[in-house]
């Protein structure tokens, strides 16, 4: 096993980093405090290949691996992690279902666009009574003829107010169960599709989040992806995929936050000396790098068997279960190494600290990444 980046993943990190360094860092603060989600980043972002990561060159996408995938979020989220989840959402989400399950046609329509940037992706899932339990979704799909008619709502979808297209997932037929689930392609401004209450959330707050609502939604017939009664089992590999993208944003979150620790550590000086060379200090700063350091190896596992076309749910939902639960070590210790300026706003300190929650909490709790690693590992 060969762990050494290769140059154009140097290369690409490099970029990214530079990227994130000029363009986002500036306004981090003041877009966490207007929870403003920067629409005028976009197209930058497009410009480096970053909205269409792991896509076909011949559909708009920039072809990099699912292992280039992780380096690119994890260099976004070391800078603003609600940048990285925007950005996440919109390839591993919403691009990557049409590119997984949708026809020739889907793709040529939609997800070309998606992945050169043109377009915006959203993903519902998520509702109110259905959370973790994906499967008691109540919003439905009728067949009308030509049409499908939705009807119901989806919460926490991210860039559900300010995107192009959107993947949604209702039952087209209740008695079936999960079987009974499909997916759909819906534009933006598909009449009976309107944007619900943007959430004020605790962290991630410069990514849009908000509820969609559907109330005899039209859509033609061939905007169902997939096969009728699939969406189910295609969105768990969905979800699969996506958490590995999570995985690696809480990798970039934590090194963002150890990072800023560090020096911070170098600069404060208290009895005399900086608090660096203080054994309490130095201890939380080597478990940092040391938890940093396996949780990316694990999400570059995960990512190396999806590059290989592998099964990689026990694997997705490791990386994804530790590199968040250390992410909100490791933003905890950076508070608690910066003291009472670790509680102000002055110090990127508490930013990754009310970011970092949700790592734990998106695409499958840490209590669902648990079930599902005990489940294979029992078929085994």
């Amino acid at each position: 096993m060969d762990f050494r980046p290769t140059d154009e993943q140097q290369l690409l990190r490099r970029t990214v980093r530079e990227f994130a360094e000029t363009e986002i860092r500036p306004y981090v603060r003041v877009w966490d405090e207007e929870q403003y989600f920067p629409i005028e980043l976009m197209p930058k972002l497009a410009a480096l290949g970053l909205l269409g990561i792991q896509f076909p060159e011949k559909y708009g996408g920039a072809g990099m691996t699912a292992l280039d995938y992780c380096i690119c979020i994890e260099e976004l989220a070391r800078v603003d992690p609600a940048v990285a989840l925007s950005v996440a959402a919109h390839n591993g989400l919403c691009s990557s279902h049409i590119a997984l399950f949708g026809n020739e046609a889907q793709k040529q329509q939609y997800l070309a666009p998606l992945a050169r940037g043109d377009k915006i992706g959203a993903w519902g899932l998520t509702e109110s009574t259905s959370g973790s339990d994906a499967a008691a979704m109540r919003t439905t799909a009728t067949r009308a003829g030509a049409c499908w008619v939705l009807n119901g709502s989806k919460t926490f979808t991210t860039l559900g107010r300010v995107c192009d297209v959107m993947v949604v997932m209702a039952v087209t037929d209740r008695a079936a169960g999960t079987k009974g689930i499909s997916a759909f392609i819906v534009e933006k401004e598909t009449p009976g599709r309107t944007p619900g209450k943007k959430e004020d959330k605790l962290g991630m707050r410069a990514s849009d989040t908000s509820e969609v609502l559907f109330e005899n939604c039209r859509i033609p017939a061939d905007q169902l992806l997939g096969d009728e009664g699939r969406g189910f089992t295609h969105t768990m590999q969905v979800l699969e995929a996506g958490r590995i993208g999570i995985a690696a944003l809480a990798v970039g979150l934590a090194q963002g936050a150890y990072e800023a620790a560090l020096s911070y550590a170098r600069e404060r000086k208290a009895f005399g000396k900086t608090i660096a060379t203080f054994q309490a200090i130095q201890w939380k700063l080597a478990d940092a790098a040391t938890k940093i350091e396996a949780a990316r190896l694990l999400t570059y596992r995960a990512a190396y068997l999806k590059e290989r076309g592998q099964r990689a749910t026990l694997e997705s939902s490791m990386a994804k279960l530790y590199a968040s639960e250390i992410a909100v070590k490791v933003a905890d210790d950076c508070v608690q190494i910066h003291g009472g300026y670790g509680f102000v706003k002055d110090y990127p300190a508490e930013k990754y600290f009310r970011d970092v929650k949700l790592t734990t909490i998106g695409e499958g709790t840490s209590e669902i990444q648990r079930l599902v690693i005990a489940r294979q590992l029992l078929s085994r």
